[in-house]
């Protein structure tokens, strides 16, 4: 564990999202072209010990990772006991 003292930190996420078509025409289609993270972190400590930090909590980020390298995704949907399959 890296022993660093952080005043303050705020992480801002932005994305572009883009919605298409319509729910009554059964065409809806929805996306994300680009997420961007700011981080801003106050902090006495010598710069390059806080870099290693910001560069830790990314690289252990779950939103971060996934949205870097995709992954499966399983979708169960269960109506009045039924599973359904297909979705």
């Amino acid at each position: 564990m890296k022993k660093i003292s952080i005043k303050s930190a705020q992480v801002k996420i932005e994305l572009d999202f883009y919605l298409f078509g319509s729910i009554v025409d059964e065409n809806i289609e929805s996306g994300v072209s680009e997420v961007r993270s700011f981080f801003e972190v106050s902090s006495e400590d010598n710069f390059e010990d806080v870099l290693s930090v910001i560069k830790l909590a990314k690289k252990g980020c779950f939103a971060e990772s996934l949205v870097i390298n995709p992954v499966n995704l399983e979708s169960v949907c269960i109506i009045n006991g039924k599973k359904i399959e297909n979705l």
